[in-house]
């Protein structure tokens, strides 16, 4: 690994104390942070405490006390800022599934538990990399910021919302430490999509199971509105802003092994939909005379939201029986390749690895849309592995080691990049 961008002080810190990062992470897991019900008031007591360092400012801001956040400052030689966000909430587990402590056991150099990879191990790294400016008393280039949040897997309004809308949360450029890696595969995330999501429901007409020419079946309506959204919406190819283009090419090099190249093209070219819950009929001898069903679709940043609310709309118009009856979406966002912090990004992750860092999108969307609507410059990298949500969720002590030195270079490489301005 390359350590050559870092200062001296801090490669030396990383080298010194490698075994604090490992505990730092089996600390973090061990912390039952399930959301729902999200409760990580413990582990941003443990954060405050680590953090308790004179150069480092921090602060904590909540809305609800059982979900509070916390934002460390550490002034650069600039007021150019540079975050570094993570969430501290993991999505649920059932623990007579796993292997091993889904609250954190080391195996060999592997480290098992619930958020190892989604994304504490990135938290820790972020904490090291705080600490090994800290305590060695070296001032980065530019101002740090470390961000750690609370209720993003449920989408919920009490994590990053909150310091966006509470307090003067604005840095230059944010790094989300989502793992960004598949399969040996390594990637910035500039890109993410915009979704609509539907519910539709379907009226008709009761009759006896044994006389259905008689009544009109709700779920064979539904079922055919959802077919003419495929058929129709689903196959016009999407109006994708020029600028997101490169970033196609991309991201269908970084999934082609696992998807091929031509379905991973037409993701990004096409709106995907998927019917997600369906419910309808109170008996198998009953011609249903209501249904429903929920549809998520799927759009390439860059696509206009309202022109598809549009061609959704006109798809169904004329349908007997069906109704659009609620609607939420966001919009996809992305991230100019060639900006600063894209290629800052990408040359830092260049450092921990040989083989090629791929500038790609996401094929859904987190923190990362949220704050580049906000019209902060996001990127989304970290490393990890496949195990995100699953059972036997885990990180290794590599990974691990990628994450910190990457991050601790990042803020000289963007400085570089960016000559203390914007």
């Amino acid at each position: 690994m390359n350590t050559s961008d870092l200062p001296t002080t801090v490669a030396e810190y990383f080298t010194d104390n490698r075994s604090d990062l490992f505990e730092f992470t089996e600390t973090l897991v061990g912390h039952d942070t399930q959301n729902p019900p999200g409760q990580t008031s413990e582990i941003v007591e443990w954060l405050e405490a680590v953090l308790d360092e004179p150069s480092l400012a921090v602060e904590r801001c909540e809305v609800d006390p059982d979900k509070p956040n916390l934002v460390a400052t550490l002034p650069g030689r600039t007021d150019h800022t540079l975050c570094f966000n993570g969430h501290l909430d993991t999505v649920p587990f059932d623990e007579g599934d796993w292997s091993y402590d889904p609250l954190g056991e080391r195996d060999g150099e592997r480290i098992y538990g619930r958020g190892t990879t989604d994304m504490k191990g990135a938290v820790a790294a972020m904490v090291q990399v705080a600490l090994a400016y800290a305590h060695t008393e070296t001032e980065p280039p530019v101002t740090l910021q470390f961000a750690f949040v609370s209720d993003e897997e449920t989408g919920g309004d009490a994590g990053l919302t909150t310091l966006l809308e509470t307090t003067e949360f604005d840095p230059d450029a944010c790094v989300v430490g989502e793992t960004t890696s598949r399969n040996g595969r390594y990637s910035v995330s500039v890109a993410d999509r915009g979704n609509i999501w539907l519910t539709l429901e379907a009226s008709g007409t009761a009759a006896h199971g044994s006389r259905p020419m008689i009544g009109e079946n709700a779920i064979d309506r539904l079922t055919a509105a959802v077919e003419q959204l495929r058929s129709e919406f689903g196959q016009r190819e999407l109006s994708v802003d020029s600028a997101m283009d490169e970033i196609i090419e991309e991201s269908v090099d970084f999934y082609e092994p696992e998807a091929g190249a031509e379905a991973t093209r037409t993701l990004y070219r096409y709106p995907t939909i998927n019917l997600g819950v369906i419910e309808g009929g109170t008996a198998i001898n009953t011609v249903p005379a209501s249904a429903c069903a929920r549809v998520d679709i799927r759009l390439t940043a860059g696509v206009d939201t309202r022109d598809a609310l549009g061609g959704i709309r006109n798809c169904l118009t004329g349908m007997d029986g069906i109704e659009i009856t609620d609607i939420s979406w966001t919009r996809g966002s992305y991230e100019p390749l060639g900006s600063a912090l894209v290629e800052a990004s990408a040359r830092a992750a260049d450092h921990v690895v040989d083989d090629q860092v791929y500038r790609r999108s996401a094929t859904g969307g987190g923190d990362a849309k949220v704050l580049r609507h906000e019209g902060i410059p996001t990127a989304e990298f970290g490393f990890g592995t496949q195990t995100a949500h699953g059972t036997d969720e885990y990180t290794t002590t590599e990974a691990l080691v990628r994450n910190a030195i990457s991050y601790g270079t990042l803020p000289v490489l963007y400085e570089q990049l960016t000559g203390g301005d914007e």
